[in-house]
């Protein structure tokens, strides 16, 4: 094996975008990170997006969007299943009317 090829080991002072900074074994001195187990939302427990040009407020918006499709399309069918006769009975009475109606 060749000698002296390998990178320093060392200990590595490591700073999140919310300020706590840790020591970790690295071969750089300094590593900056955007997010740390002290601001993950796994770790936390609370909700925290990281918003690239309002991706995430759009995406938000498109899931409320679907949501209120979905419900009035819910309750269009409802409807439509309201108007629909259930027994052979309702639909013969329903077309019977019909046939009043025209002739």
């Amino acid at each position: 094996m060749k000698a002296n090829i390998h990178p320093k080991y060392q200990t590595a002072k490591i700073t999140c975008a919310c300020g706590n900074t840790f020591e970790a074994g690295s071969t750089k001195e300094e590593i900056r990170v955007e997010i740390c187990s002290a601001c993950h939302p796994f770790f936390t427990g609370q909700q925290k997006f990281i918003d690239t040009l309002g991706r995430v407020e759009r995406f938000q918006q498109q899931t409320k969007a679907a949501a209120a499709r979905k419900v009035a399309t819910k309750k269009k069918v409802e409807e439509k299943e309201e108007e629909k006769p259930r027994t052979l009975a309702e639909m013969a009475q329903k077309i019977r009317a019909e046939l009043k109606s025209k002739g």
